[in-house]
């Protein structure tokens, strides 16, 4: 199954590289990408074009894998990812003619969530990656009730399914073998999840810190056995002791327009980074 789906992959891509891509104005900015920060670029892209009304702006997720696709073929501007471009994406991208552009524009945390009705509150890392990878398979045997765990993953064309197998699955590993039960139910996005989340009292997810709300009950995270189970925050995010954070980027070519050069630099200023913190996300500033 795995070699399937890089085949398709690489299929995509393909077809992708050969697609022709319509002229759009020099004022044109198509960002297309993470569903974790679809909220925060809406925001970002509402606040620019008031100041900046010319802009012809769009916005759409589908996932960072979706993102970096769309990028590959020349049909979009910016990249909204939650995991760093790979090797292979650059050099698809090399193929077409393209030199990407990184900037790290916000931070999070991604949240583990379960039900509010869920009596678990707090885990280790290692009871996660044997909970997402069906080693464990009851909430008894960390504490809770004696009910079936019911897995909820993002799609996997999505940055934040892919950071949490590594870091979570993988222990850091981005090659390891582990990886998602196949019980797992993968959801199209982190709002699916969550509207999962409410509805189920034996499902257990994860997403993007934007997404919490008093519908889902946060679980603290411990790095491992005795040491402090830290809920998700900005200071903990930015002070590094929450176990699963990560920045969140934007991608443009090297040789960006005038329009989308100047939205990069509001993302990054003090009122973008305002904006950041008004969505649930961590500055990096």
């Amino acid at each position: 199954m795995k070699n399937i789906s890089f085949y398709l992959l690489g299929c995509v891509l393909a077809l992708l590289l050969t697609a022709g891509c319509g002229k759009r104005s020099g004022d044109s900015i198509q960002i297309k990408g993470s569903d974790t920060m679809v909220n925060l670029i809406q925001a970002w892209a509402e606040e620019f074009t008031k100041d900046n009304p010319q802009a012809n702006m769009s916005v759409t997720g589908g996932g960072t894998g979706t993102g970096i696709a769309a990028f590959i073929s020349g049909s979009c501007e910016i990249v909204a990812a939650s995991r760093q471009i790979e090797p292979k994406e650059i050099e698809y991208a090399k193929r077409n003619g393209l030199e990407e552009k990184e900037y790290i524009a916000s931070l999070d945390g991604i949240v583990v969530v379960v039900s509010p009705k869920n009596p678990v509150g707090k885990l280790t890392v290692d009871q996660l990656r044997d909970i997402f990878t069906g080693k464990i398979t009851n909430w008894k045997e960390v504490g809770g009730k004696d009910a079936k765990i019911v897995l909820l993953s993002r799609e996997i064309n999505s940055g934040t399914h892919v950071f949490f197998k590594e870091h979570i699955l993988r222990k850091g590993n981005p090659k390891g073998p582990e990886e998602f039960a196949p019980s797992a139910l993968l959801m199209p996005s982190s709002q699916a999840i969550a509207d999962e989340i409410s509805q189920n009292s034996g499902t257990i997810g994860y997403y993007g810190m934007g997404y919490i709300s008093d519908k889902q009950k946060l679980i603290a995270v411990s790095k491992g056995a005795g040491l402090p189970f830290v809920l998700p925050s900005i200071k903990t995010v930015q002070n590094n002791t929450y176990p699963i954070s990560r920045p969140l980027y934007l991608y443009t070519k090297k040789d960006a327009s005038e329009a989308v050069l100047k939205f990069i630099d509001f993302t990054l200023s003090a009122k973008g980074q305002e904006i950041v913190q008004a969505t649930d996300f961590v500055p990096v500033k």
